[in-house]
């Protein structure tokens, strides 16, 4: 099994079992720990960013939410006109997205499906947003997965990662990023250089360049957020 897929088992028995009231509530207004107040916020702060970098209007665009948890990004999107195709590996995770999912209005549409986020039968997007859901893989997966996933994008694929500091580092090799309690599965600090470095020898993503880039720190949430835009074809033969 390659590591992508070993990975990505651990998670779907994460999510789908170990942790399916954590999320419940962590993902609601319910209240929550201390510890998870400071995650609730960074994502909160982390989803207004990628929705920042989305168009205003994406009427007539298709997005896929790729690792969608319970669906708030998707809402989003989709309340901007967007036709957003929203997976996740969580059967239990999709089933608490439709329960929570409110009326739409205007031409956006909502198709929640279980499976993995690089099945090529979801088609084409116009755009992807990744957020959180490769945090848990070494660099090489995630080359490989945002190449796959360029492979079927017309605009930009949106992704974060755990960026690696020393901190980070330290805590995660001792096991105490978080305490038992409200422990997630391992997140895997990942430095800035080298993953451009790994983009910038990836030969699918060369029609794509790195542009903005926003780091969210909220005590127990450190994110980094990426854009990955299609180059238009006079610019890219402009590139060095």
């Amino acid at each position: 099994m390659s590591s992508y897929a070993a990975r990505r088992e651990a998670l779907t028995t994460y999510f789908d079992r170990t942790a399916v009231e954590a999320w419940s509530r962590l993902t609601s207004d319910a209240p929550v720990s201390k510890i998870r107040a400071t995650v609730r916020a960074g994502r909160d702060a982390m989803r207004g960013t990628l929705l920042d970098w989305l168009p205003a209007d994406m009427t007539g665009k298709r997005l896929l939410d790729a690792g969608c948890g319970t669906g708030a990004l998707a809402v989003e999107a989709a309340r901007r006109g967007a036709e957003v195709v929203a997976i996740d590996v969580s059967p239990t995770l999709i089933g608490l997205a439709q329960e929570r999912l409110p009326a739409i209005e205007g031409p956006g549409s909502i198709n929640f499906r279980v499976g993995d986020m690089l099945d090529p039968w979801l088609g084409r997007f116009d755009h992807v947003v990744a957020m959180d859901s490769l945090i848990h893989y070494q660099t090489p997966d995630i080359v490989r997965a945002l190449a796959e996933l360029a492979l079927r994008t017309n605009g930009s694929v949106l992704f974060t990662v755990a960026p690696r500091t020393v901190l980070l580092t330290l805590m995660h090799a001792a096991g105490q990023l978080f305490p038992k309690s409200d422990r997630s599965p391992a997140i895997v600090p990942v430095a800035e250089t080298g993953l451009r470095r790994r983009i910038g020898r990836e030969p699918v993503l060369q029609g794509f360049e790195v542009g903005r880039t926003r780091r969210i720190n909220s005590r127990f949430y450190l994110s980094q957020a990426f854009e990955l835009a299609r180059v238009a074809p006079q610019d890219e033969g402009r590139r060095p």
